[in-house]
């Protein structure tokens, strides 16, 4: 036991040298905020942050685990930044549904989160200046893209500044926890065709109540003893709901790519992506011509997706994501080459590229 004492007085000195630390990094923090103030700099730079994440995460070695690394340093810089101003981040609410936990994710708990009801709410929030950024459901592994999304880039002057790749944990909650107990389920409905084999296997006579998200289904879960819920871990503890089965996905690999947009986007890293919008002549070889010129630049083209124009009748809109940011000379000469082919070309944003993490997502 006295070996135990000694190990555990070693731990809190060390502890108190990390609070130390702390402290004096947000002194300098509050340094680097009168310089910005001063020069009229923006605040917030997420080029630094993925610059600080990179190096903390090379230079580690161990054995703390690189990914409880980021998460702590996330909370570090989030909790910096609101030091020198908090920034406002809009996401589809009410607050624990799983875009608000990938704005969390990405953000860091120390940024104010604003709760509105649509995806259309967030883009408006962040147009209006009521916020500095927002984050939209773009895409699901399973389910495909939301295309309401992409046709508010079609309605907004916007930019994407960032992705967030999140895995999809969905669970079962209730009042009780027992599943003898529910009569009626709620559901947002990309969460239930996410779970849709689970539910027939294990509830087949429930009623389905669509919900406009899943912390919504909490929230009215919560208020109903024969109700339940499909819903994030943080619904199950904000809404004080018990778990009936957890991780009730039909899929395991599942995952949900989240926008950050805002109203300018990132330089360069060496690990982006770029986001475009255009749309073509109506003659035969258009999306040829028009795409021939990534081929020629050996531009990597990620996903292509289409949409109606809503213009003029079966005019169409072309989604179009690809390796790369847009002040690279080759990837700028290629756009200056697609535009001539185009009717309309708009870049929507030049972004760090996210590889798929462990961790919660969906909407």
């Amino acid at each position: 036991m006295e070996k135990l004492k000694r190990l555990r007085e070693q731990i809190d000195r060390i502890d108190e040298e990390i609070l130390k630390l702390l402290n004096r990094r947000a002194e300098v923090v509050l340094d680097v905020a009168k310089v910005k103030r001063d020069r009229d700099v923006g605040f917030y730079s997420p080029e630094r942050e993925r610059e600080i994440l990179e190096r903390l995460q090379k230079m580690n070695p161990g054995p703390f685990p690189n990914d409880a690394l980021r998460v702590i340093f996330r909370e570090i810089l989030s909790a910096s930044l609101s030091l020198e101003e908090p920034l406002k981040v809009a996401c589809l609410g009410p607050l624990a549904t799983f875009t608000h936990l990938a704005a969390l994710r990405h953000f860091g708990s120390s940024a104010r989160f604003i709760p509105v009801n649509s995806i259309k709410d967030v883009f408006e929030s962040v147009q209006e200046g009521k916020a500095e950024y927002g984050v939209v459901p773009i895409e699901n592994s399973n389910e495909g893209v939301i295309t309401y999304t992409l046709d508010m880039f079609m309605d907004f002057d916007l930019k994407i500044s960032a992705e967030i790749m999140l895995e999809i944990n969905h669970n079962l909650l209730s009042l009780s926890g027992d599943i003898r107990k529910i009569k009626k389920v709620y559901s947002h409905p990309q969460a239930l065709a996410q779970c849709r084999r689970w539910v027939e296997r294990n509830l087949p006579n429930v009623t389905i109540v669509d919900t406009t998200s899943t912390a919504k289904a909490a929230e009215l879960a919560a208020g109903d003893a024969e109700g339940a819920a499909i819903a994030s871990e943080l619904a199950a503890k904000i809404y004080d709901l018990k778990f009936v089965e957890r991780h009730i996905e039909d899929s395991k690999k599942n995952y949900t790519r989240f926008l950050v947009i805002s109203r300018d986007f990132p330089g360069p890293t060496g690990k982006d992506k770029t986001s475009i919008m255009l749309s073509i002549k109506d003659k035969p070889g258009a999306l040829y011509e028009a795409l021939s010129p990534f081929k020629k630049g050996r531009i990597n083209l990620t996903k292509i997706e289409s949409r109606p124009s809503r213009r003029k009748a079966w005019e169409y809109i072309f989604f179009i994501d690809m390796e790369g940011h847009v002040e690279d000379r080759r990837l700028r000469k290629a756009l200056k080459e697609v535009e001539k082919a185009c009717l309309y070309l708009k870049v929507l944003g030049s972004y760090p590229r996210t590889e798929q993490n462990n961790h919660q997502g969906g909407l």
